[in-house]
Protein backbone atom coordinates (compact mmCIF):
# COMPACT_ATOMS: atom_id res chain seq x y z
CA UNK A 1 0.00 0.00 0.00
CA UNK A 2 1.32 3.15 -1.10
CA UNK A 3 2.30 6.02 1.89
CA UNK A 4 2.83 9.29 1.84
CA UNK A 5 6.69 9.45 2.88
CA UNK A 6 7.14 11.33 5.63
CA UNK A 7 10.40 12.69 4.84
CA UNK A 8 8.89 14.71 2.48
CA UNK A 9 6.37 16.63 4.91
CA UNK A 10 6.52 19.73 6.67
CA UNK A 11 7.24 19.50 10.64
CA UNK A 12 4.25 19.65 12.21
CA UNK A 13 4.26 23.16 14.11
CA UNK A 14 5.35 22.44 18.03
CA UNK A 15 7.32 23.95 20.38
CA UNK A 16 9.58 21.26 21.56
CA UNK A 17 10.61 23.67 25.09
CA UNK A 18 7.20 24.50 25.99
CA UNK A 19 5.74 20.76 25.88
CA UNK A 20 8.97 19.91 28.30
CA UNK A 21 8.34 22.54 30.54
CA UNK A 22 4.64 21.15 31.29
CA UNK A 23 4.27 18.38 34.37
CA UNK A 24 3.12 15.73 32.05
CA UNK A 25 2.12 11.96 32.38
CA UNK A 26 1.89 9.00 30.22
CA UNK A 27 -0.59 8.80 27.41
CA UNK A 28 -1.18 6.87 24.32
CA UNK A 29 -2.19 8.21 21.04
CA UNK A 30 -2.66 6.36 19.72
CA UNK A 31 -2.69 -1.47 15.46
CA UNK A 32 -1.24 -5.03 16.18
CA UNK A 33 -0.38 -8.34 13.99
CA UNK A 34 0.31 -10.73 17.22
CA UNK A 35 2.39 -9.05 19.52
CA UNK A 36 6.03 -9.43 19.27
CA UNK A 37 9.35 -6.76 19.16
CA UNK A 38 10.05 -6.52 16.05
CA UNK A 39 13.68 -5.08 15.92
CA UNK A 40 16.39 -5.00 13.37
CA UNK A 41 19.28 -7.07 14.52
CA UNK A 42 21.55 -6.01 17.17
CA UNK A 43 24.80 -4.91 16.07
CA UNK A 44 28.03 -6.93 16.96
CA UNK A 45 29.25 -6.66 20.40
CA UNK A 46 25.96 -5.41 21.33
CA UNK A 47 25.14 -5.63 25.41
CA UNK A 48 21.92 -7.44 26.15
CA UNK A 49 18.85 -5.28 27.96
CA UNK A 50 18.33 -7.35 31.32
CA UNK A 51 14.83 -6.20 31.25
CA UNK A 52 11.73 -8.34 30.29
CA UNK A 53 9.74 -7.99 27.24
CA UNK A 54 6.09 -8.90 27.23
CA UNK A 55 5.19 -11.32 24.11
CA UNK A 56 2.56 -13.07 22.81
CA UNK A 57 1.20 -14.49 19.35
CA UNK A 58 -1.54 -15.25 20.83
CA UNK A 59 -5.22 -13.58 20.26
CA UNK A 60 -6.83 -14.21 23.96
CA UNK A 61 -3.99 -11.90 25.08
CA UNK A 62 -2.13 -14.71 26.94
CA UNK A 63 1.49 -13.46 27.19
CA UNK A 64 4.67 -15.36 27.71
CA UNK A 65 7.39 -13.15 29.70
CA UNK A 66 10.87 -13.58 28.11
CA UNK A 67 14.31 -13.27 29.62
CA UNK A 68 17.12 -11.35 28.63
CA UNK A 69 18.85 -14.13 26.28
CA UNK A 70 15.95 -13.58 24.03
CA UNK A 71 17.30 -11.79 20.87
CA UNK A 72 14.39 -9.42 20.36
CA UNK A 73 15.24 -8.35 23.69
CA UNK A 74 18.76 -7.38 23.38
CA UNK A 75 17.73 -5.27 20.26
CA UNK A 76 15.53 -3.35 22.48
CA UNK A 77 18.88 -1.94 23.76
CA UNK A 78 20.70 -2.11 20.29
CA UNK A 79 18.57 -0.38 18.63
CA UNK A 80 17.19 3.58 18.44
CA UNK A 81 14.52 5.46 17.99
CA UNK A 82 15.17 7.81 15.16
CA UNK A 83 19.00 6.34 14.62
CA UNK A 84 20.82 9.41 15.42
CA UNK A 85 24.44 9.93 17.03
CA UNK A 86 22.96 10.31 20.27
CA UNK A 87 20.99 7.64 20.44
CA UNK A 88 23.78 5.33 19.96
CA UNK A 89 25.08 6.79 23.36
CA UNK A 90 21.74 7.10 24.84
CA UNK A 91 21.99 6.05 28.63
CA UNK A 92 21.27 2.44 29.65
CA UNK A 93 19.86 4.02 33.00
CA UNK A 94 16.32 2.29 32.39
CA UNK A 95 17.10 -0.86 30.02
CA UNK A 96 19.97 -1.77 33.27
CA UNK A 97 16.84 -1.82 35.72
CA UNK A 98 16.40 -5.32 37.23
CA UNK A 99 13.62 -4.44 40.08
CA UNK A 100 11.28 -1.40 40.94
CA UNK A 101 13.83 0.55 42.91
CA UNK A 102 16.21 0.48 39.89
CA UNK A 103 13.88 1.91 38.15
CA UNK A 104 12.94 4.62 40.57
CA UNK A 105 16.43 5.12 41.61
CA UNK A 106 17.52 5.89 37.93
CA UNK A 107 14.94 8.56 37.36
CA UNK A 108 17.03 10.44 40.45
CA UNK A 109 20.23 9.34 39.06
CA UNK A 110 19.13 11.20 35.53
CA UNK A 111 17.76 14.13 37.24
CA UNK A 112 20.75 15.08 39.73
CA UNK A 113 22.75 14.70 36.57
CA UNK A 114 20.86 17.48 34.92
CA UNK A 115 19.93 15.22 31.83
CA UNK A 116 16.09 14.90 32.96
CA UNK A 117 14.41 18.08 33.90
CA UNK A 118 12.71 17.67 37.25
CA UNK A 119 8.96 18.40 36.16
CA UNK A 120 9.55 15.02 33.72
CA UNK A 121 11.05 12.98 36.34
CA UNK A 122 8.26 13.44 38.64
CA UNK A 123 5.59 12.66 35.52
CA UNK A 124 7.72 9.52 35.00
CA UNK A 125 7.57 8.62 38.92
CA UNK A 126 3.79 9.23 38.67
CA UNK A 127 3.47 7.29 35.62
CA UNK A 128 5.45 3.94 36.90
CA UNK A 129 3.19 4.29 40.09
CA UNK A 130 -0.42 4.33 37.90
CA UNK A 131 0.56 1.51 35.53
CA UNK A 132 1.79 -0.37 37.87
CA UNK A 133 -1.19 -0.26 40.03
CA UNK A 134 -3.38 -0.98 36.78
CA UNK A 135 -1.37 -3.92 35.91
CA UNK A 136 -1.27 -5.89 39.42
CA UNK A 137 -5.48 -5.34 39.35
CA UNK A 138 -5.38 -7.65 36.13
CA UNK A 139 -4.65 -10.61 38.76
CA UNK A 140 -1.66 -11.71 36.88
CA UNK A 141 0.55 -13.91 38.43
CA UNK A 142 3.98 -11.77 36.90
CA UNK A 143 2.09 -8.86 36.96
CA UNK A 144 5.17 -7.23 38.60
CA UNK A 145 7.06 -8.69 35.64
CA UNK A 146 5.19 -7.07 33.17
CA UNK A 147 5.06 -3.54 34.67
CA UNK A 148 9.26 -3.87 35.24
CA UNK A 149 9.07 -5.31 31.24
CA UNK A 150 7.00 -2.33 30.14
CA UNK A 151 8.35 0.49 32.24
CA UNK A 152 11.74 -0.02 31.32
CA UNK A 153 11.43 0.23 27.80
CA UNK A 154 8.63 3.24 28.31
CA UNK A 155 10.76 4.88 30.55
CA UNK A 156 13.90 4.72 28.29
CA UNK A 157 11.77 5.71 25.42
CA UNK A 158 10.93 8.51 26.97
CA UNK A 159 14.46 9.78 28.13
CA UNK A 160 15.54 8.92 25.05
CA UNK A 161 13.21 11.92 23.26
CA UNK A 162 14.01 14.32 26.30
CA UNK A 163 17.40 13.88 24.83
CA UNK A 164 16.95 13.71 21.22
CA UNK A 165 13.43 15.62 21.01
CA UNK A 166 11.15 14.33 17.72
CA UNK A 167 9.38 16.57 15.91
CA UNK A 168 6.42 14.99 14.24
CA UNK A 169 5.66 16.08 10.55
CA UNK A 170 2.10 16.68 9.32
CA UNK A 171 1.61 13.28 8.41
CA UNK A 172 3.54 10.63 10.44
CA UNK A 173 3.96 7.33 9.19
CA UNK A 174 4.38 4.52 12.41
CA UNK A 175 8.04 3.92 12.78
CA UNK A 176 8.62 0.36 12.80
CA UNK A 177 12.25 0.15 13.36
CA UNK A 178 15.25 0.11 13.78
CA UNK A 179 13.04 0.13 17.24
CA UNK A 180 9.41 -1.00 16.80
CA UNK A 181 7.19 1.92 18.42
CA UNK A 182 3.91 0.20 17.30
CA UNK A 183 4.76 -2.86 18.92
CA UNK A 184 6.08 -1.15 22.08
CA UNK A 185 2.66 0.45 22.54
CA UNK A 186 0.76 -2.92 22.00
CA UNK A 187 2.97 -4.21 24.52
CA UNK A 188 1.88 -1.64 27.03
CA UNK A 189 -1.54 -1.53 26.66
CA UNK A 190 -2.02 -5.02 26.07
CA UNK A 191 -2.25 -5.74 30.05
CA UNK A 192 -4.77 -3.06 30.70
CA UNK A 193 -7.31 -4.66 28.89
CA UNK A 194 -9.75 -6.94 30.34
CA UNK A 195 -10.32 -9.05 27.59
CA UNK A 196 -13.35 -11.29 29.62
CA UNK A 197 -14.98 -8.32 29.28
CA UNK A 198 -14.04 -6.59 26.38
CA UNK A 199 -16.26 -6.39 22.91
CA UNK A 200 -16.21 -6.37 19.17
CA UNK A 201 -19.79 -5.00 17.50
CA UNK A 202 -20.11 -6.37 13.94
CA UNK A 203 -17.09 -8.06 13.30
CA UNK A 204 -18.78 -9.00 9.57
CA UNK A 205 -18.40 -5.41 8.83
CA UNK A 206 -15.09 -4.92 9.33
CA UNK A 207 -14.45 -7.81 7.08
CA UNK A 208 -16.70 -5.76 4.95
CA UNK A 209 -13.93 -2.98 4.91
CA UNK A 210 -10.79 -5.02 4.75
CA UNK A 211 -12.33 -6.38 1.56
CA UNK A 212 -12.93 -2.92 0.54
CA UNK A 213 -9.66 -1.41 1.22
CA UNK A 214 -7.91 -4.84 -1.07
CA UNK A 215 -10.36 -3.21 -3.70
CA UNK A 216 -8.56 -0.23 -3.72
CA UNK A 217 -11.34 1.96 -1.69
CA UNK A 218 -10.82 4.20 0.92
CA UNK A 219 -12.45 4.24 4.62
CA UNK A 220 -13.16 6.62 6.77
CA UNK A 221 -14.51 6.01 10.24
CA UNK A 222 -16.17 8.57 11.94
CA UNK A 223 -15.73 7.96 16.02
CA UNK A 224 -16.46 9.31 19.15
CA UNK A 225 -13.18 9.64 21.14
CA UNK A 226 -12.34 8.60 24.85
CA UNK A 227 -8.83 8.18 25.59
CA UNK A 228 -5.44 8.37 24.45
CA UNK A 229 -5.11 4.26 23.94
CA UNK A 230 -7.86 4.44 21.63
CA UNK A 231 -5.69 3.57 18.61
CA UNK A 232 -4.16 0.64 20.98
CA UNK A 233 -7.51 -0.45 21.92
CA UNK A 234 -8.96 -0.83 18.80
CA UNK A 235 -5.78 -2.71 17.51
CA UNK A 236 -5.82 -5.00 20.34
CA UNK A 237 -9.53 -5.92 20.14
CA UNK A 238 -9.13 -6.56 15.88
CA UNK A 239 -5.34 -7.97 16.00
CA UNK A 240 -6.84 -11.84 16.13
CA UNK A 241 -9.19 -10.83 12.96
CA UNK A 242 -8.05 -7.63 10.94
CA UNK A 243 -4.85 -7.25 11.40
CA UNK A 244 -4.69 -5.34 8.05
CA UNK A 245 -6.77 -2.79 9.64
CA UNK A 246 -5.21 -2.82 12.80
CA UNK A 247 -1.59 -1.89 11.61
CA UNK A 248 -2.73 0.53 8.74
CA UNK A 249 -4.79 2.72 10.17
CA UNK A 250 -4.38 6.33 9.93
CA UNK A 251 -5.70 8.30 12.92
CA UNK A 252 -6.17 12.13 12.53
CA UNK A 253 -4.30 13.47 15.71
CA UNK A 254 -4.44 16.90 18.26
CA UNK A 255 -1.33 18.64 18.95
CA UNK A 256 -1.28 17.15 22.70
CA UNK A 257 -0.11 13.73 21.87
CA UNK A 258 2.96 15.35 19.79
CA UNK A 259 3.76 17.65 21.71
CA UNK A 260 3.05 15.99 25.36
CA UNK A 261 7.41 14.43 26.43
CA UNK A 262 5.47 11.28 27.84
CA UNK A 263 3.23 10.50 25.41
CA UNK A 264 5.42 11.26 22.49
CA UNK A 265 6.93 7.77 22.27
CA UNK A 266 3.51 6.02 22.47
CA UNK A 267 2.24 8.19 19.14
CA UNK A 268 5.07 7.28 17.50
CA UNK A 269 4.10 3.86 16.60
CA UNK A 270 1.03 5.63 15.06
CA UNK A 271 0.20 6.45 11.36
CA UNK A 272 -0.84 10.20 12.46
CA UNK A 273 -2.04 13.24 11.03
CA UNK A 274 -1.55 15.66 13.17
CA UNK A 275 -3.69 19.05 13.41
CA UNK A 276 -4.83 21.69 15.93
CA UNK A 277 -8.18 20.43 17.50
CA UNK A 278 -10.88 23.32 17.37
CA UNK A 279 -11.51 23.20 21.45
CA UNK A 280 -7.58 24.51 21.59
CA UNK A 281 -8.01 26.55 18.70
CA UNK A 282 -7.59 29.90 20.57
CA UNK A 283 -5.95 29.21 23.49
CA UNK A 284 -3.60 31.58 22.46
CA UNK A 285 -4.67 34.16 19.95
CA UNK A 286 -0.88 34.59 18.75
CA UNK A 287 -0.93 31.74 17.52
CA UNK A 288 -4.35 30.83 16.18
CA UNK A 289 -3.10 32.05 12.41
CA UNK A 290 -0.04 29.21 12.48
CA UNK A 291 -2.45 26.15 14.05
CA UNK A 292 -4.86 27.25 11.12
CA UNK A 293 -1.81 26.80 8.72
CA UNK A 294 -0.31 23.87 9.95
CA UNK A 295 -4.17 22.51 9.80
CA UNK A 296 -4.25 23.56 6.04
CA UNK A 297 -0.91 20.91 5.70
CA UNK A 298 -2.29 18.37 7.04
CA UNK A 299 -5.61 18.54 4.99
CA UNK A 300 -3.21 18.48 1.76
CA UNK A 301 -1.75 15.49 3.21
CA UNK A 302 -4.93 13.24 3.80
CA UNK A 303 -6.23 14.67 0.28
CA UNK A 304 -2.80 13.16 -1.28
CA UNK A 305 -3.60 9.85 0.85
CA UNK A 306 -6.99 9.50 -0.07
CA UNK A 307 -5.93 10.01 -3.71
CA UNK A 308 -3.69 6.89 -3.59
CA UNK A 309 -6.65 4.90 -2.43
CA UNK A 310 -6.98 2.01 0.19
CA UNK A 311 -6.43 4.30 2.96
CA UNK A 312 -8.55 3.92 6.15
CA UNK A 313 -8.92 7.03 7.93
CA UNK A 314 -10.11 7.54 11.83
CA UNK A 315 -11.30 10.61 12.90
CA UNK A 316 -13.44 11.83 15.85
CA UNK A 317 -15.50 15.06 14.79
CA UNK A 318 -16.42 16.05 18.44
CA UNK A 319 -12.54 17.71 18.19
CA UNK A 320 -11.55 15.94 21.72
CA UNK A 321 -12.51 13.92 23.90
CA UNK A 322 -15.66 12.40 25.58
CA UNK A 323 -16.12 13.66 29.21
CA UNK A 324 -18.62 12.92 31.56
CA UNK A 325 -21.75 14.74 32.05
CA UNK A 326 -21.26 17.44 35.58
CA UNK A 327 -24.73 16.46 36.81
CA UNK A 328 -25.05 12.60 36.29
CA UNK A 329 -21.55 11.58 36.15
CA UNK A 330 -22.68 9.18 32.92
CA UNK A 331 -20.68 9.05 30.02
CA UNK A 332 -21.90 9.36 26.63
CA UNK A 333 -20.04 10.71 23.01
CA UNK A 334 -19.10 14.16 23.03
CA UNK A 335 -21.55 15.40 19.87
CA UNK A 336 -19.97 15.93 15.97
CA UNK A 337 -19.51 18.98 14.29
CA UNK A 338 -20.89 18.87 11.19
CA UNK A 339 -18.46 21.15 9.57
CA UNK A 340 -15.54 18.17 10.49
CA UNK A 341 -17.97 15.96 9.22
CA UNK A 342 -18.53 17.39 6.10
CA UNK A 343 -14.94 18.29 5.47
CA UNK A 344 -14.12 14.33 5.64
CA UNK A 345 -17.06 13.32 3.31
CA UNK A 346 -15.99 16.08 0.58
CA UNK A 347 -12.08 14.85 0.55
CA UNK A 348 -13.22 11.28 0.44
CA UNK A 349 -15.71 12.34 -2.75
CA UNK A 350 -12.89 14.25 -4.23
CA UNK A 351 -10.35 11.81 -3.89
CA UNK A 352 -10.56 10.21 -7.29
CA UNK A 353 -11.68 6.09 -5.66
CA UNK A 354 -14.45 4.59 -4.38
CA UNK A 355 -15.28 5.73 -0.42
CA UNK A 356 -16.93 4.58 2.17
CA UNK A 357 -18.15 6.37 5.87
CA UNK A 358 -18.57 3.98 8.57
CA UNK A 359 -19.81 4.92 11.89
CA UNK A 360 -17.86 3.35 15.01
CA UNK A 361 -18.41 3.45 18.29
CA UNK A 362 -15.19 2.78 21.04
CA UNK A 363 -16.40 2.61 25.18
CA UNK A 364 -12.57 2.53 26.76
CA UNK A 365 -12.45 5.69 29.36
CA UNK A 366 -12.28 3.33 32.16
CA UNK A 367 -8.61 2.34 31.39
CA UNK A 368 -7.34 5.93 30.72
CA UNK A 369 -9.73 8.08 31.73
CA UNK A 370 -9.39 11.94 30.76
CA UNK A 371 -9.73 15.07 33.12
CA UNK A 372 -12.83 16.01 33.84
CA UNK A 373 -12.74 19.32 32.43
CA UNK A 374 -11.06 20.18 29.09
CA UNK A 375 -7.50 22.07 29.70
CA UNK A 376 -5.40 23.95 27.71
CA UNK A 377 -1.88 23.40 29.24
CA UNK A 378 -0.02 20.48 28.35
CA UNK A 379 0.83 17.95 30.57
CA UNK A 380 -2.25 16.85 32.30
CA UNK A 381 -2.33 14.13 35.03
CA UNK A 382 -3.70 10.28 34.56
CA UNK A 383 -4.86 7.81 36.24
CA UNK A 384 -4.71 4.55 34.80
CA UNK A 385 -7.21 0.97 35.60
CA UNK A 386 -7.28 -2.09 34.25
CA UNK A 387 -10.99 -3.01 32.63
CA UNK A 388 -12.96 -4.61 30.15
CA UNK A 389 -13.09 -2.18 26.78
CA UNK A 390 -15.23 -2.40 23.15
CA UNK A 391 -15.22 -1.50 19.58
CA UNK A 392 -18.16 -1.33 17.37
CA UNK A 393 -18.86 -0.60 13.39
CA UNK A 394 -22.37 0.22 11.99
CA UNK A 395 -23.25 -0.23 8.37
CA UNK A 396 -21.61 3.04 6.30
CA UNK A 397 -24.31 5.63 5.82
CA UNK A 398 -24.92 7.43 2.63
CA UNK A 399 -24.89 11.48 2.43
CA UNK A 400 -26.98 11.01 -1.21
CA UNK A 401 -29.63 9.29 0.54
CA UNK A 402 -29.92 11.90 2.68
CA UNK A 403 -29.57 14.81 0.71
CA UNK A 404 -31.96 13.71 -2.06
CA UNK A 405 -34.40 13.90 0.58
CA UNK A 406 -33.55 17.63 1.57
CA UNK A 407 -33.57 20.60 -0.71
CA UNK A 408 -31.36 22.81 1.51
CA UNK A 409 -27.53 21.43 1.20
CA UNK A 410 -26.91 22.94 5.14
CA UNK A 411 -29.34 21.26 6.11
CA UNK A 412 -28.63 18.18 4.31
CA UNK A 413 -25.03 18.20 6.28
CA UNK A 414 -26.21 18.60 9.58
CA UNK A 415 -28.91 15.55 8.83
CA UNK A 416 -26.13 13.37 7.67
CA UNK A 417 -23.85 14.06 10.75
CA UNK A 418 -26.55 13.66 13.28
CA UNK A 419 -27.14 10.35 11.57
CA UNK A 420 -23.93 9.12 12.21
CA UNK A 421 -23.92 10.41 15.61
CA UNK A 422 -27.45 8.64 16.46
CA UNK A 423 -25.46 5.32 15.16
CA UNK A 424 -22.52 6.00 17.35
CA UNK A 425 -24.67 6.45 20.19
CA UNK A 426 -27.20 3.39 19.85
CA UNK A 427 -23.57 1.27 19.34
CA UNK A 428 -22.07 3.07 22.34
CA UNK A 429 -25.10 2.12 24.32
CA UNK A 430 -24.88 -1.63 23.32
CA UNK A 431 -21.29 -1.62 24.69
CA UNK A 432 -22.02 -0.03 27.93
CA UNK A 433 -24.49 -2.44 28.44
CA UNK A 434 -22.15 -5.24 28.02
CA UNK A 435 -19.44 -4.03 29.82
CA UNK A 436 -20.86 -1.57 32.26
CA UNK A 437 -23.99 -3.32 32.87
CA UNK A 438 -22.08 -7.04 33.13
CA UNK A 439 -25.22 -8.33 30.67
CA UNK A 440 -21.88 -9.45 28.52
CA UNK A 441 -23.25 -11.06 24.80
CA UNK A 442 -26.39 -10.54 25.84
CA UNK A 443 -26.33 -6.69 25.03
CA UNK A 444 -26.41 -7.51 21.68
CA UNK A 445 -29.34 -6.27 19.44
CA UNK A 446 -30.38 -6.84 15.83
CA UNK A 447 -28.21 -3.85 14.77
CA UNK A 448 -25.41 -4.84 16.91
CA UNK A 449 -24.13 -8.21 17.30
CA UNK A 450 -21.34 -8.74 19.98
CA UNK A 451 -18.50 -11.14 19.80
CA UNK A 452 -15.01 -11.70 20.88
CA UNK A 453 -13.40 -13.44 18.32
CA UNK A 454 -9.90 -14.12 20.92
CA UNK A 455 -11.62 -16.57 21.96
Amino acid sequence: MSILSASSCTPFAANARTALSAHSSQSTSCLAAPIRWRLSAPSAGSRRCPCLVLCSSKPSGTAELVDDKHPTVAAVAASSGSGSGSDRSHSRTFLDARSEEDLLSGIRKETEAGRLPLNIARAMEELYETYRNAVLQSGNPRAKEVVLSNMAVALDRIFLDVQDHFVFPPYHKAIREPFDYYMFVQNYIRPLIDFRNSYVGNISLFHEMEQNLQQGHNIVLISNHQTEADPAVIALLLEATNPHIAENMNYVAGDRVVTDPLCKPFSRGRNLLCVYSKKHMNDDPELVEMKRRSNTKSLKEMALLLRGGSKIIWIAPSGGRDRPDPATRQWSPAPFDASSVDNMRRLVEHAGVPGHVYPLALLCYDIMPPPAQVEKEIGERRVISFHGTGVSVAPEISFDEIYTAREDPEEAKVAYTQALYDSVNQQYNVLKSAIHGKRGLEASIPAVSLSQPWL
